[in-house]
């Protein structure tokens, strides 16, 4: 009992120690973490102080100077920065004016050792560029350049039209000029190098070479690898070369006014009558109502559906108050040199663009356009490669109806494809026709074909463009160009 009442005393004065320790200690920490007030502060003067105002101006006078010192402070950072760019603006132009770009090469007769010394550079740069020594990562393997291989004879090419087959002899002049220099080339290097050393070697001909191939990165040059006959019967001597393609130089700048150029369609016809009135309808809508310098001469040969003819071309010409059309009819075979050259020489106006075009033919105001802007009278032709046109019925016959025309003439290797071996279209001054057509369409019936050749012949180079032409090749459905 004494022991427990003992206890029970004590109890209360040790919770009242504790208590007197935490308010100590609390009071202690609060002193010790109370931030110290900045001396050099001014403290805030009271409003009903007698020196209120004096404590306000010093403070602002304070505030002032401070900016003010800030100011000067970015004024100087900021003419810092500008000497810096300066200075490396300098330092850029220098550097420009050590290595040119090359793009701004040009034509200096005044310093012709700088321009050349120019080039070279550049052209050593397009090495370094292309896939010589290194290649580089491509993102898919449609993206790959692929090589072309060739021998002395005959040229083995991956992409082939209608009249490249897969393996040819390089019958154009351009492309066998081309292999037979860069043959020459390697069998000099080759000779120079062995006649570099005194002991006697082999001398290297053209019969030497076994293969090469080659391949062309559109931007950057061509590279050739070509492969030798070495000094005995495993061993092969190999040289590299490439073709750098030099800077883009300006030739001319030039404006075109095309507002008064007309281009005269020349049809030759016979019966077709409901082919007639498809391209009439094309006709309409691409020559006089979006283009509009347009004139229509149908040569008909014999009497057969002449009337029908006729009178699509009169109803087209009541609707759109057209007036610009000649009907020629000629009671004899069809010819269709003979229809065009009969077409070309009746016009009696100026100089006109003459447009050699078939019945079924499907042709678009953009190219009418570049019917006028490829034709040059004394220098230059236009022959459009057509897109020929599947029959649709074929094309189409899983489906449950036939598409519309403008869904028909969209472009892909399913639907159609260049004949890029026909030169019956054609796009030409009629001054040049007269001066070169005489033989051209003798009075039997002749191709363009020919005249392309005999165009050659008097410096009036063949241009052949893919436009957006095409035909097709069914009775079925209404051919473009």
């Amino acid at each position: 009992m004494m022991l427990r009442r003992g206890f029970l005393v004590f109890v209360p004065r040790l919770v009242g120690l504790l208590v007197v320790a935490c308010c100590s200690v609390s009071i202690v920490y609060m002193l010790a973490c109370t931030p110290k007030g900045d001396t050099e502060q001014l403290a805030l003067p009271r409003v009903h102080s007698p020196t209120a105002k004096e404590g306000y101006e010093a403070i602002l006078q304070e505030r002032e100077e401070q900016h003010h010192n800030y100011i000067i402070s970015l004024k100087k950072q900021i003419a810092q920065l500008k000497a810096e760019l300066q200075g490396k603006s300098e330092q850029l132009k220098s550097m420009q004016e050590q290595n040119p770009d090359p793009l701004d090469v040009r034509l200096d007769h005044s310093n012709p050792e700088k321009v050349q010394v120019n080039l070279l550079a550049f052209l050593r740069a397009q090495i370094d560029k292309a896939e010589v020594h290194s290649g580089v990562k491509l993102s898919t393997e449609y993206a790959a350049v692929p090589f072309e291989s060739f021998t002395l004879q005959k040229v083995y090419q991956l992409e082939t039209g209608l009249t490249r087959h897969p393996e040819e002899k390089p019958v154009r002049k351009d492309k066998r000029d081309e292999l037979v220099e860069v043959i020459e080339l390697a069998v000099g290097n080759l000779n120079s190098l062995e006649g570099d050393s005194n002991t006697k070697h082999r001398v290297y001909a053209t019969s030497d070479f076994v293969e090469g191939i080659y391949r062309t990165e559109k931007d950057k040059g061509t590279l050739y690898e070509l492969t030798f006959k070495g000094d005995t019967k495993h061993q092969f001597k190999k040289v590299v070369l490439f073709r750098p393609f030099g800077p883009v130089m300006k030739v001319k700048n030039e404006n075109v006014n095309m507002a008064d150029t007309l281009i005269n369609v020349i049809v030759p016809l016979a019966k077709r009558a409901s082919k007639f009135r498809q391209f009439m309808q094309n006709f309409r809508e691409m020559g006089i109502q979006q283009d509009g310098r347009i004139h229509l001469t149908v040569v008909y040969f014999g009497k057969e559906q002449v009337n029908e003819v006729k009178s699509i071309l009169e109803n087209t010409s009541k609707a759109t108050n057209f007036k610009n059309f000649t009907f020629i009819q000629l009671n004899e075979e069809f010819s269709r040199g003979k229809g065009l050259d009969i077409g070309a020489r009746v016009w009696k106006g100026s100089n006109v663009v003459l447009f050699f075009c078939d019945v079924d033919i499907y042709f678009t105001a953009e190219f009418l356009n570049s019917c006028r802007l490829n034709t040059q009278p004394g220098k230059k032709v236009f022959y459009p490669v057509l897109f020929s046109q599947y029959n649709p019925s074929i094309i189409y016959g899983h489906q449950d109806s036939i598409p519309s025309l403008e869904q028909q003439l969209i472009i892909k290797k399913e639907t159609g494809f260049w004949r890029d071996f026909g030169f019956g279209m054609t796009c030409q001054y009629r001054s040049d026709f007269i001066n070169i057509g005489t033989d051209l369409f003798p009075r039997q019936e002749a191709t363009l074909h020919s005249g392309a050749k005999r165009s050659l012949n008097i410096d009036i180079p063949e241009e052949i463009c893919r436009n957006l032409c095409s035909t097709d090749t069914s009775s079925s459905n209404p051919q473009r160009a």
